[in-house]
């Protein structure tokens, strides 16, 4: 992570955002919200969940479509690339989804010759995961792909943009991870 990010425990905050900043109030319109709530456009929080949800399903489909798997499998093979000989646990804290998710995921990539463990480890929640060969292959496939998916993603941004939002994300990342 970059030095220069700074959680909210690591940095003390000289004001709270207005709260109004990301509301929007009834207009009177047929197509207005009919009581005070969060703004589709002025809300950080709604913006990042409609891009997610949206780019997941959209590489969701491609990845099912080009490769016969879905996101969370292209994940998980992502995690074992990087991370060789990762847990159920350890996988669940990295990305960031429930472990009961990651297991079904990990069952299905197991079931399709695409990730193993060593057999000698009888407990399932404690094996250490790895691609196969033929998992390694289909990873390398995927990623030309994913890469292209996301130039579609970031088109018209400089890298210097990439980087500052790859700098705020990472921020909203410590601040989800610092203990209230």
């Amino acid at each position: 992570m970059n030095p220069s990010i700074k959680s909210k425990s690591q940095t003390a905050r000289k004001a709270e955002l207005d709260t109004n900043l990301f509301l929007i109030s009834p207009n009177g319109t047929e197509t207005g919200p009919v009581r005070e709530t969060l703004s589709f456009k002025r809300s950080p929080s709604v913006q990042l969940t409609f891009v997610a949800n949206r780019y997941a399903r959209h590489v969701s489909q491609v990845y099912n479509r080009e490769f016969g798997i879905g996101v969370m499998d292209w994940r998980m093979l992502v995690m074992l690339a990087r991370e060789p000989s990762s847990s159920v646990s350890h996988a669940s804290r990295t990305i960031g989804i429930d472990k009961a998710a990651v297991s079904r995921c990990v069952k299905r990539l197991e079931s399709m010759g695409l990730i193993e463990a060593p057999p000698s480890m009888a407990n399932k929640s404690r094996k250490k995961w790895h691609l196969t060969t033929a998992g390694g292959k289909l990873h390398d496939e995927i990623l030309t792909v994913s890469l292209s998916q996301q130039s579609t993603l970031l088109d018209g941004f400089s890298e210097s943009e990439v980087g500052i939002l790859n700098d705020l994300l990472a921020r909203m990342l410590c601040n989800l991870n610092d203990p209230e």
